[in-house]
């Protein structure tokens, strides 16, 4: 039997769960001012639901539920890569630290739903 300690797993829900709480971090470290306040909820509402919206998909009553809920996550991670956008643009954050890393794993993430949903519709048909 082969050795799988040393083979990198792929968990899309500890993923997940690690990027919502980058996202509260981050969301904690922008300024308090009018602006950041706004953007910093904003962020944090939709930076956290993926995590949701994939946990309800685990439980999903069919293909065409699966599907829906997917489509969720797929579109709150596209509106969490504009707010991103708009931190980097303004730019509200100095700690680029912080969110260098979300940029990229908001557009991994993203990639990975969009293949998973193709996987999805594939199987279920025209």
């Amino acid at each position: 039997m082969a050795d799988k300690s040393n083979t990198p797993q792929f968990d899309l829900e500890e993923r997940l769960l690690e990027y919502a709480a980058r996202i509260v971090r981050l969301a904690e470290a922008l300024p308090r001012t009018q602006t950041g306040k706004h953007v910093s909820g904003q962020v944090l509402r939709s930076g956290t639901a993926p995590m949701a919206h994939h946990g309800e998909s685990q439980a999903a009553e069919s293909r065409r539920d699966f599907i829906h809920k997917m489509k969720i996550a797929l579109k709150e991670l596209r509106e969490t890569q504009r707010w991103l956008k708009l931190i980097q643009r303004i730019p509200l954050l100095d700690k680029t630290d912080l969110l260098n890393p979300l940029v990229k794993e908001t557009d991994e993430l993203i990639r990975i739903f969009v293949a998973s949903l193709k996987t999805a519709q594939k199987a279920d048909g025209p």
